[in-house]
This record gives structure tokens, C-alpha cells and sequence, in this order.
């Protein structure tokens, strides 16, 4: 007997946040030990800069009994007197609970580590899940009119052009961008690419159009191919040669039916590319000095900023798992068999 569809969406819900949870507790015991080594040495620097103050204000250094005293009372506020396994398990709950505090080096302009996510995830959106909307578009449509002509001009170029850029890395795509846009043809003015921030809509956009032509370059093509394949796998099955054979229109054909058919592979192609834009790119937004999630894991890496590289992995975690959940319950709603395979593993 199947599953009905409210209970397999709570059943997917409830794996998925025990998995997110396990995640967080591996991430906490291996990030605790690395907290404890920069909580260790901002207790040396507090207490010693406490003792500076000490000397000029007395005229003497402070003893050693109230340097050990001082010590103590850091190490008890920032909880290194606990057992490693209690710090891990509330760093654990903190993190999962979105509680992720203040990170110690300010990184976009504030200490607080939920205001540098929100700051750089709008900032993402902005740019990369623009570019994956337009990529979905033009690759899809490119996809479903060289299906319909296999061999054609059209599909040999697709295909062609699928290869290259496809294999071209992002981040050397947008270094030639900016060579010829910015540096030969000066369509863009240089101090665009040279300072992190911008403001205004009209500077955003400007500094936006490179990125998002290089995204859309770099992965239109590989949408394109893959969506040529399935609806290529599709249009040969029985049904549409009856609807064909029953003189329905080409176009119906092509979109109502063998598209429709094709949706499920294509839907996941769209829920993994959307979510998946989410997360940014590290070395494309340094080369082109875009503020967005990726630069923020890049400098919370190079400034040692623990509590921001946790809170940046918990995210992708939850972006992944956001992902899988999401294509799970969509594929059962179009395809009830997935509900009755999982009502017989559980």
C-alpha cells in the first residue's frame, strides 16, 4: 500500500533535519578545537593588554596571581573551562538554532555573523540566481528546438558550443571578460571592478552585466545539450508517435507532451540550479570583486573567523539538503511509485 503524499513530505522533512543535524555536530567537533585555539589567544591578548592598563595606572606590573586570576575569568567567559565535548555540543545547538553570534575580526562591516550572511546571501541572489533564471531560459529553449531537429545546423552548434564553454572554468572566462569589456573596448569603467562595493541601482547593475553574461556564457550550453538529450530520449517513445499519427499539432507535441513527459529530470536540473546558485562562487566574485557569499567564506578563511565558517557551512548544508528535499517531493507528486518505493523501505 502507498504512502500518501502528506506523510512522505513529513517523512522527507524529518530525514532531512536529522541529517542536517548530524552535519552541524561533525561540523562542531572539528571547528571547536579550532575555536579553542583562537579563544586561547584572545585571552592572552585581553589579559595582557589588562595588564598594560594595570602598570600604568599603579606604576607597577601586576603579579602573577593576578595575571592567572584575570586568565581564569576570560577562560570562564568564554566557556574554556568546559570539557571539550560540552563546548561542542553547545556550539552544536547554537549553530543549528541560528544563535552564531559575533565572529572576532568585523568581516562586510560588522561583527554580527546572521548580519554578514544576510548581507552577502541578497547580494548572491542578486547576481547568480539572476544569471541561473536566464541560463534555465536560454538553455531550455535552445534544448527543446534542437531536440526537435536532431542533426540539424542548429544542434551540431549547440552542441559544439555546449563543449567548449562547458569546459571553460568560470573564473578564467571572467578574467577575459573584463580583458576585452573593461581593458580594450572600456564599455565598463575600470574603478567598477577595482572597489568591493558599489551604490546605486544604476552602478549595481553596470557591475553586475559582466558577471552575469559570463555565468550565462559559461553554463547555457551544458543546459542546453542536457535538455537536447531528454527530450531526444522522449520524442521517440510510443505516445508521441500516436499523438503525431492522430495529426495533433507539432507544437502541442513538442510542449504538451513530450515536455511534460521529459519534466522530472528537468525539474530537479532547475531545483539544483536555483538553490545551488545560492551559495555563490569563491573565486569568481574575487575576480570580479563581487561582495557575495563566496568572498565572505574567503575572507572568513583568510581572518580565521570561526564562527562565520560555520554558519557559512551550515547554510550550504541546508541549501544541499533544501535541494534533495525539494526534488524528492516534487518527483513524487509527478510520479506516485516514488511514494509506494519509500512506504515499503520504511
Amino acid at each position: 500500500m502507498g504512502m500518501s503524499f502528506g506523510k512522505y513530505v513529513a517523512y522527507r522533512v524529518v530525514n532531512a533535519i536529522i541529517i542536517l543535524f548530524l552535519a552541524v555536530l561533525l561540523m562542531s567537533a572539528l571547528f571547536t578545537k579550532l575555536a579553542t585555539v583562537q579563544l586561547e589567544a584572545q585571552v592572552q591578548d585581553t589579559v595582557v593588554q589588562e595588564a598594560r592598563a594595570y602598570a600604568q595606572q599603579h606604576g607597577i606590573a601586576p603579579t602573577q596571581e593576578w595575571l592567572d586570576e584575570r586568565t581564569a575569568y576570560w577562560e570562564h567567559y568564554y566557556g574554556l573551562d568546559q570539557p571539550y565535548w560540552k563546548r561542542a555540543w553547545q556550539y552544536t545547538i547554537q549553530t543549528f538554532t541560528f544563535k552564531w553570534g559575533q565572529s572576532i575580526p568585523p568581516l562586510f562591516g560588522t561583527h554580527n555573523v546572521v548580519d554578514q550572511i544576510k548581507t552577502a546571501l541578497m547580494r548572491t541572489i542578486l547576481l547568480f540566481t539572476t544569471a541561473e533564471i536566464i541560463v534555465i531560459l536560454v538553455g531550455l529553449g535552445l534544448g527543446v528546438k534542437s531536440a526537435q531537429n536532431p542533426g540539424s545546423i542548429l544542434d551540431r552548434t549547440i552542441s559544439i558550443l555546449a563543449m567548449v564553454t562547458t569546459s571553460l572554468p568560470m573564473w578564467w572566462l571572467g578574467m577575459l571578460m573584463i580583458l576585452l569589456f573593461v581593458v580594450y573596448l572600456g564599455w565598463l569603467p575600470i574603478t567598477l571592478y577595482a572597489q568591493t562595493a558599489v551604490s546605486g541601482w544604476v552602478n549595481i547593475l553596470k557591475k553586475m552585466s559582466l558577471p552575469v553574461l559570463t555565468i550565462v556564457i559559461n553554463l547555457f550550453g551544458g543546459w542546453a545539450w542536457t535538455t537536447r538529450n531528454i527530450m531526444i530520449g522522449t520524442m521517440q517513445e510510443d505516445f508521441i508517435m500516436v499523438a503525431r499519427a492522430k495529426g495533433v499539432p507539432e507544437r502541442k507535441v513538442i510542449y504538451g507532451h513530450a515536455l511534460k513527459a521529459s519534466a522530472p529530470p528537468i525539474i530537479t536540473m532547475i531545483i539544483f540550479g536555483l538553490i545551488g546558485s545560492l551559495g555563490g562562487a569563491i573565486i569568481t566574485e574575487i575576480v570580479f570583486n563581487w561582495p557575495g557569499m563566496g568572498r565572505l567564506y574567503w575572507q572568513a578563511l583568510q581572518m580565521n573567523a570561526v564562527r562565520t565558517m560555520m554558519a557559512l557551512n551550515y547554510m550550504f548544508a541546508i541549501i544541499m539538503v533544501f535541494a534533495m528535499v525539494l526534488a524528492d517531493i516534487l518527483y513524487a507528486y509527478l510520479d506516485p511509485r516514488i511514494r509506494i518505493g519509500a512506504a515499503a523501505r520504511s
